[in-house]
């Protein structure tokens, strides 16, 4: 997965649908469901990590004054940190 090889996705879903593991086989299905999306998932160097970062962040916050305070003092401490 590091090194953006998605062409090499059809040939692994192949090998895995043919796996005696149940729940390899059902992943694969899966996968061919949004085949198109997963391989460039997995070929683009393109990450929304540092997005899926943030939004991570912001939900600790809002979970640490659950109860405690309203919406201004939420966005001065999202806006501070």
């Amino acid at each position: 997965m590091t090194h953006l090889h998605g062409e090499r996705l059809t040939a692994w879903i192949t090998a895995a649908e043919q796996a005696v593991l149940p729940g390899v086989s059902r992943f694969a299905t899966g996968l061919n469901a949004d085949l198109a999306a997963v391989t460039a998932g997995l070929s683009l160097p393109f990450s929304s990590g540092p997005v899926e970062g943030n939004v991570n962040r912001i939900k600790m916050i809002k979970r640490q004054m659950y109860g405690r305070a309203g919406f201004d003092l939420l966005r001065k401490r999202v806006l501070l940190s």
